[in-house]
């Protein structure tokens, strides 16, 4: 998906770096809980896009290009978890959004939780979509081998996407971002989050085992589960119309 054809842009300023986001849908108002998806690790909002598209059909979507990635500014350096995760609550001021639901992507999760914890004014909910790390996957083994075993289930025309996110962000800030990914203990996050949570997990994947999806789940105060039949890792491109139902009826309940 072209995000710049398919979806409104909008790019703002959150200190020294411009961060581009892509809108779809009714304007926020006072009764309106805007959602905000968050992409992986390495990637772009390139892969949320056809999940905004769909969310926009009913309620404010949006998706942000974290410093590094996609259309934002390229930090000299690659950023850790927390100054992703500061950049992200920067832009939802920055953006003037209202406490806003945040639907994190696999590392997105691990983003989506750290916001949660430490900037809990700015979320009204949380939606972990195949979170991250499974603490028996912390290695590049581990982690490579599950990727291949899921990827034979999702949808090819992700991968010249992925080939376009890597090449833009440079092998340095993705590999340096999959380790960040790797080093969070996001389990010892998950008991201090304080709003209404949803985890979804696809039924194939193979990044997050059904176990580990149960213990996120557990870990979080009054969390419960959702998996989706038949879905790999990445759902938000594979299954884009099964997966905002599911949001935004969460989020209006």
């Amino acid at each position: 998906m072209d995000l710049d054809t398919a979806l409104e842009r909008r790019t703002v300023r959150v200190g020294d770096w411009s961060l581009a986001g892509w809108r779809r849908g009714p304007r926020e108002d006072g009764g309106t809980t805007p959602v905000v998806c968050v992409h992986g690790a390495g990637v772009s909002s390139r892969e949320l896009g056809p999940l905004v598209a769909a969310l926009g059909e009913r309620v404010p979507a949006w998706t942000v290009d974290l410093p590094g990635f996609g259309k934002s500014t390229k930090p000299p350096r690659p950023l850790d978890l927390s100054a992703l995760a500061d950049a992200l609550a920067g832009w939802l001021a920055a953006a003037e959004l209202p406490p806003a639901c945040l639907v994190g992507c696999s590392f997105g999760c691990q983003l989506a939780v750290d916001v949660a914890v430490r900037h809990p004014r700015r979320v009204r909910s949380l939606v972990l979509v195949g979170p991250t790390v499974d603490p028996r996957a912390r290695s590049w083994s581990r982690m490579i081998g599950r990727w291949m075993r899921n990827s034979v289930r999702e949808d090819p025309r992700m991968t010249p996407l992925n080939v376009a996110d890597y090449r833009d962000a440079g092998l340095r800030r993705v590999v340096a971002t999959f380790q960040v990914a790797m080093r969070d203990r996001v389990e010892d996050k998950l008991p201090h989050v304080s709003v209404p949570t949803l985890v979804v997990r696809g039924e194939h994947d193979r990044m997050v085992p059904q176990d580990w999806a149960e213990q996120v789940t557990s870990l979080t105060p009054g969390a419960r589960l959702v998996v989706v039949p038949g879905m790999p890792h990445m759902i938000p491109f594979r299954g884009p119309e099964a997966l905002a139902p599911i949001i935004t009826g969460f989020t209006s309940s």
